[in-house]
């Protein structure tokens, strides 16, 4: 338990995280990576080298020193990282590790004069009661994944039954289990984690669940990265009938129950969580209005599935913006999604539950847009794709 005078210190040290908080999580990350290498399977490097992986850290951290007082005030940013954390299998004993080398980071770029024992002490006692919090919150979805039927804990030996190319970019993975067990339903719009050897190194990565759950096998749909490690070994090297590492579903942003229309606003591979959620939502009788944004025709995954089910299905309205047409495509906007084509496309906009995912620049356009439109906060769902913490890819 934090005293008064640890709360005191904590939150004195918010205009040091607002001005140089990334400084000192990037400076984390390299004392962490360096001096424990076992936990180098649980972070992107691409992420790593954008800055992205220390950006996300700050504010995480920021605003947890912020709240110290009010904890339920950081809102769905706990439930994200425990979801992030899950897909990956980060363990308890990880814990102390980021512990021992945010506390080294803090001394070693403030310095001793502002990162003074009484700090570091408070910063220990606050680092140890998120820890506490999160350990607790990812034992309890451990412990639910690994009791519901056909469940499991740790990692699972799927095959891949099928590679499908979706796109030029984007291909689909049939994943069924090795031991011909059930598998256990997940709900629309979580992701699953991999375990990967890649040239002697462990890997781990998550990727949306493309399908809707049917109790026996499960897909996920993945792009090829421009040097992307993991995507690029899953496209060129991992063949039909090998067997993958895979950890159970997570995710909470997902289709909530809602007898609503719904819209699925989404750009590039952002489509693949909503493939799930549309499925499901046409099976619960929902009137659905699919809007995808891509570059052109031949990067667009899914293409045929959603005019298959706008002819099969009365509920189904679909509209797709390309902003950099092919000859031959016929999209029914050219360019970037705007304000006016977003009203155009949706339906009344007080009668309509919206989730939206895609690139961040993307989603910050999009986020914009709903809120010009009046867009009630409470019915629009999002999660930016990246890093949401310390621990996770």
């Amino acid at each position: 338990m934090l005293s008064i005078e640890q709360k005191a210190i904590i939150q004195q040290t918010v205009p040091l995280l607002e001005s140089g908080g990334e400084a000192l999580t990037r400076h984390f990350y390299e004392i962490m990576l360096r001096d424990y290498p076992e936990v180098q399977p649980l972070f992107n490097q691409a992420h790593q080298a954008s800055g992205e992986q220390a950006r996300a850290l700050a504010n995480a951290v920021l605003n947890y020193a912020r709240h110290i007082d009010q904890l339920e005030a950081l809102g769905p940013l706990v439930g994200q990282i425990v979801n992030k954390h899950v897909s990956l299998q980060v363990q308890p004993e990880h814990y102390p590790i980021v512990g021992t080398c945010l506390l080294q980071a803090m001394r070693e770029v403030l310095g001793e004069d502002v990162a003074t024992d009484a700090v570091l002490e408070a910063w220990a006692a606050a680092y140890q009661q998120l820890a506490d919090i999160l350990i607790e919150a990812e034992e309890g979805v451990y412990t639910a994944h690994e009791q519901q039927p056909g469940g499991w804990r740790g990692a699972r030996a799927f095959r891949v039954e099928r590679k499908v190319p979706e796109s030029e970019e984007i291909t689909s993975f049939y994943l069924q289990p090795v031991d011909g067990q059930p598998v256990p339903p997940h709900q629309p719009g979580q992701y699953l984690g991999l375990r990967l050897m890649i040239d002697g190194e462990e890997v781990r990565r998550n990727y949306s669940l493309s399908a809707a759950a049917n109790g026996k096998s499960l897909r996920i749909s993945v792009k090829r990265e421009p040097g992307g490690v993991a995507s690029t070994f899953l496209h060129d090297r991992v063949q039909e009938g090998d067997a993958l590492d895979v950890f159970p579903p997570a995710g909470d942003f997902v289709l909530r129950a809602s007898d609503r229309p719904v819209a699925f606003v989404t750009a590039g591979v952002g489509i693949t969580p909503a493939m799930a959620m549309t499925e499901a939502a046409l099976a619960d009788g929902r009137e659905v209005h699919f809007l995808h944004c891509a570059r052109h025709g031949g990067v667009h995954a899914f293409h045929d599935w959603v005019e298959r089910q706008a002819e099969q299905m009365s509920g189904l309205t679909r509209r797709y913006c390309y902003s950099e047409p092919r000859a031959g495509d016929q999209p029914h906007a050219e360019g970037f999604l705007t304000r006016e084509q977003l009203a155009e496309w949706l339906p009344d906009s007080r009668e309509v539950d919206v989730y939206f995912l895609g690139p961040k620049p993307f989603m910050q356009q999009v986020r914009a847009h709903l809120r010009g439109l009046g867009i009630p906060d409470e019915r629009v769902n999002y999660e930016f794709f990246g890093p949401a913490s310390a621990l996770e890819t």
